[in-house]
């Protein structure tokens, strides 16, 4: 039981799926839907701060090495790509319904990009992206829950 605990936490935390990734690992095996929600939400708003600390404390050290650079550019264009015109236009309620989303590139680690590249303020966009990631797992649990339910069905 522990094990698949931190299982979903890793993979909740993860930017190779995030909590769409996390909370369906849990359910299916054997978590009860609203242990996952929780493990698979809190370690996806962990994302925020500490991409934010890494962005802050690195990016400009690690700017030099081009693989590095290349990398951040590339990142950068499709965060900007995705979401920038929405975000530009709608502001807050863009960045949170783009986090809202689960679908592939629409979580909180882009959505935390786009907010520094868009120099959104970091209260706000906390708050919008912790809404958009708490109604995206909400999808994510009730989706799996019944998922599993019906799979068993058949």
């Amino acid at each position: 039981m522990i094990n698949i605990l931190f299982h979903t936490f890793l993979l909740s935390i993860s930017p190779f799926g995030e909590s769409r990734v996390g909370i369906p690992y849990g359910i299916i095996n054997g978590l009860q839907p609203g242990t996952a929600f929780i493990v698979g939400l809190c370690s996806n708003l962990l994302v925020f701060p500490l991409l934010l600390f890494l962005i802050d404390n690195f990016d400009a050290r690690l700017w030099k090495f081009k693989p590095y650079k290349h990398q951040s550019i590339k990142l950068m264009r499709r965060a900007k790509n995705g979401v920038g015109k929405k975000i530009q236009k709608y502001g807050f309620w863009g960045l949170m319904v783009f986090v809202m989303i689960p679908l592939p590139f629409t979580g909180v680690y882009m959505g935390t990009i786009a907010a520094y590249i868009f120099k959104l303020p970091r209260k706000e966009s906390f708050v919008a992206i912790s809404i958009g990631a708490v109604i995206s797992c909400i999808i994510l649990a009730l989706g799996s829950h019944f998922g599993k339910i019906g799979a068993s069905l058949i």
